[in-house]
C-alpha cells in the first residue's frame, strides 16, 4: 500500500506558524519603539501584518503596510537594506538556533479586499 506523501499544498506546519507569529510580534515591537534609529523609518508608521516562514525556517517573508498615506514603495527598499540590522535586534529576543533571513514585501490584502467589496456592492446596485 503506497504511503501518502506531503505535497506542496499541505500548508505551513505548526512550527512555521508559531515562529512566524513570534517574529511578527517582535518585529512590530522593534519598529514601533524605533529601536533601530533609522531616520527614514522613524516618522513612518509601519504595520507588520504577517510573517511567512519557509519550511526549513531559513527565510521569512515579512508583509508590511504603511499608515497615513505614506507610499510603501519608498519604505520597502529602506526596510530591505536594514534587514540585517533588524535581524540583529530580533536575535536578542527570539530564541532560535538560526534566525531566518528577512525579506520585506508590501501587503496588498486590504486593497484587494476593498476592491472586491466595491465590486460586490456595484453588482448589487446594478440588480
Amino acid at each position: 500500500m503506497p504511503r501518502k506523501s506531503k505535497t506542496a499544498t499541505a500548508g505551513p506546519s505548526q512550527r512555521q506558524l508559531r515562529v512566524g507569529e513570534d517574529l511578527r510580534h517582535h518585529l512590530s515591537s522593534i519598529l514601533m519603539r524605533q529601536e533601530t534609529h533609522i531616520p527614514e523609518l522613524d516618522t513612518v508608521p509601519i504595520t507588520v501584518s504577517e510573517v511567512s516562514v519557509s519550511p526549513d525556517l531559513s527565510n521569512a517573508r515579512v508583509y508590511v503596510m504603511t499608515l497615513g498615506g505614506v507610499d510603501i514603495e519608498k519604505v520597502l527598499p529602506v526596510l530591505n537594506q536594514t534587514a540585517p540590522l533588524l535581524r540583529h535586534h530580533l536575535a536578542s529576543r527570539v530564541h532560535l538556533r538560526r534566525l531566518p533571513v528577512l525579506k520585506f514585501v508590501a501587503d496588498e490584502s486590504y486593497e484587494t479586499a476593498d476592491k472586491m467589496a466595491r465590486l460586490f456592492s456595484s453588482i448589487q446596485t446594478d440588480q
